[in-house]
C-alpha cells in the first residue's frame, strides 16, 4: 500500500529536483550543441546556460527567476493501491506543490484568468495539471513533475492527407522561424510534434514529445523516428540559434508522438520545452520505498498499443 505522506515526501523532493538540476542527457545534448556552434554570440550564450546550471546546484537555487507553472505526469500500476486512492494522491500534490513554492523557492506564476487572484502558492483551479496514464503488471506509482514555462512555445496546424510529409516540414519550419524571430520559445530546447488523435489530443501528444522524453530517444517507428532527425537538422539549419542569435543551435531534440486521427485529416501541434529540460520522477513502491530518476519513460509499448488487448505475454515481450 502506498500512503499519502510518502506521496507527499516524493512531490516535495522531485519538485526541488526539477527546480534546481538539470537531467544530465540534456546537459550532454547542450554540450554537443556547444562543440558544433560556430557563432561567437551562439557560443556565449551556451556556455552561459552551463555556467549558470552550475551555479544553481551549487546555491542549491532555481536556475530560473521564472520557474514556470509546475505540473505532474503520474503513472499507475495496475497492481498498485494508494491509501486513501486517487483523493489521497492529487491532494499530496497540491499540498507538496504548495509547500514547495515557498520552500525552494518558486515564483508564484498561478492567477485566476480574470479576477487575477493569486493564491501565492502555484495552486488553483485546475492548477497544478495532473495527467495519469496506467502500466499493466505493475504494483508501483511513477509521478514526474515538469516546470515549464506556461505563455508560449506551442503552435498547431489541421493539417490533411494531401499535405503529407512536406506539409509536416513545412508546418515545423514555420514554427521554428517564427519561435526564433519573435522570441516565443527560449531556444535551444527540446522539440515536441504530436501527429494525428483530435484537436486536444495533438497538442497533449506535442507537450509529451517534448517534456517527457530524453535526448537521444527515438521513436520505435522507424520512419517516424527518421523523421525526428530530419526535422532536428532542418531546426538547426535556418539560420537561428539559442536565443535568436545568428547561428545552428535551436533544436536540442526533436520527439514525435502520434494518434490515429479522422479520415479526412491530419492535426499537428509543435512544442517547444524551455532552454533547461525541468523534470524529475519518483518510483513509489508498496514497502515504502522510493526511486529517483531523469527519465519519466512515459512512452512505454503500452501507451503506444494500437490493439485492442493487451496480455502479459506483449508484456514480457516489450520488456525483453
Amino acid at each position: 500500500m502506498i500512503n499519502e505522506q510518502n506521496i507527499y515526501g516524493a512531490g516535495m523532493e522531485i519538485m526541488s529536483r526539477a527546480a534546481i538540476d538539470i537531467p544530465e542527457d540534456y546537459r550532454e545534448g547542450l554540450r554537443g550543441m556547444l562543440e558544433e556552434e560556430e557563432e561567437e554570440l551562439s557560443r556565449f550564450v551556451l556556455m552561459s546556460m552551463l555556467d549558470n546550471w552550475e551555479a544553481a546546484e551549487a546555491d542549491r537555487r532555481a536556475m530560473c527567476a521564472d520557474t514556470g507553472v509546475p505540473r505532474y505526469f503520474v503513472k499507475i500500476g495496475n497492481e498498485a493501491r494508494i491509501d486513501g486512492g486517487p483523493i489521497a494522491l492529487e491532494r499530496a500534490l497540491r499540498r507538496a506543490t504548495a509547500d514547495a513554492t515557498h520552500a525552494i523557492p518558486l515564483r508564484t506564476n498561478r492567477v485566476h484568468p480574470l479576477s487575477r487572484q493569486d493564491n501565492n502558492n502555484n495552486v488553483g483551479i485546475n492548477a497544478p495539471e495532473i495527467e495519469y496514464s496506467f502500466e499493466p503488471d505493475s504494483d508501483w506509482i511513477d509521478i514526474t513533475t515538469v516546470h515549464k514555462g506556461g505563455l508560449f512555445g506551442t503552435d498547431y496546424r489541421m493539417l490533411f492527407p494531401g499535405d503529407g510529409i512536406d506539409g509536416i516540414k513545412r508546418f515545423f519550419l514555420d514554427v521554428m522561424y517564427e519561435f526564433g524571430r519573435r522570441g516565443l520559445a527560449c531556444q535551444p530546447a527540446i522539440v515536441g510534434i504530436g501527429l494525428g488523435g483530435s484537436k486536444d489530443i495533438s497538442v497533449t501528444l506535442g507537450k509529451q514529445a517534448a517534456c517527457l522524453r530524453t535526448v537521444g530517444d527515438r521513436n520505435p517507428d522507424p520512419k517516424i523516428a527518421e523523421l525526428e532527425l530530419e526535422l532536428k537538422e532542418m531546426g538547426n539549419n535556418i539560420g537561428m540559434g539559442p536565443m535568436g542569435f545568428v547561428g545552428k543551435s535551436m533544436v536540442i531534440d526533436c520527439h514525435i508522438e502520434v494518434g490515429y486521427t479522422h479520415t479526412g485529416g491530419m492535426p499537428m501541434s509543435v512544442h517547444s520545452f524551455c532552454l533547461s529540460s525541468r523534470r524529475a520522477v519518483a518510483r513509489l513502491h508498496a514497502d515504502g520505498t522510493i526511486d529517483y530518476r531523469t527519465d519519466p519513460e512515459w512512452f512505454t509499448p503500452y501507451m503506444r498499443r494500437d490493439t485492442v488487448e493487451w496480455s502479459t505475454a506483449e508484456t514480457a515481450q516489450a520488456a525483453g
